[in-house]
């Protein structure tokens, strides 16, 4: 599958950022938008409880597999946003360093943010997502 998206990186802004600052896509390209991968197993349940790191994981896998099915892949996205149930930066950091490393070089332009709660029970972690592909 060809992959079209562009990551832009940014000489003159703080080399401290973790991702690109922004990202294209062709104009022939097909963007594929996924509703927050949750932390759910496929019984309904909430994974990992109380593990922001747990959660982050089964939210990655989650969206890998809303990614196969629309045709796409990781490598495929063009952004993201980690919601992080917590007030406490360290667990925001806990949660973005596991999207992060699934990311791997792939480092696309994301947001971090801490929400006050999120809609499932025991949910902690939550991963917005727009992906691009090619159509041949």
């Amino acid at each position: 599958m060809a992959r079209g998206i562009t990551l832009i990186r940014s000489s003159s802004l703080s080399d401290v950022a973790e991702y690109a600052y922004a990202a294209t896509a062709p104009a022939r390209s097909r963007l594929i938008f996924l509703a927050g991968s949750c932390p759910l197993n496929a019984d309904g349940s909430t994974a990992a409880v109380g593990d922001y790191a747990g959660q982050a994981a089964k939210a990655v896998e989650n969206m890998r597999i809303a990614l196969t099915e629309a045709g796409a892949s990781l490598h495929d996205v063009i952004s993201t946003r980690v919601l992080v149930a917590s007030a406490r930066r360290e667990d925001l950091v806990t949660a973005w360093e596991v999207v992060r490393d699934s990311f791997g070089e792939h480092d696309v332009p994301s947001t971090l943010m801490g929400v006050t709660v999120l809609g499932y029970d025991d949910q902690l972690v939550e991963i917005e997502a727009v992906a691009a592909v090619l159509d041949s």
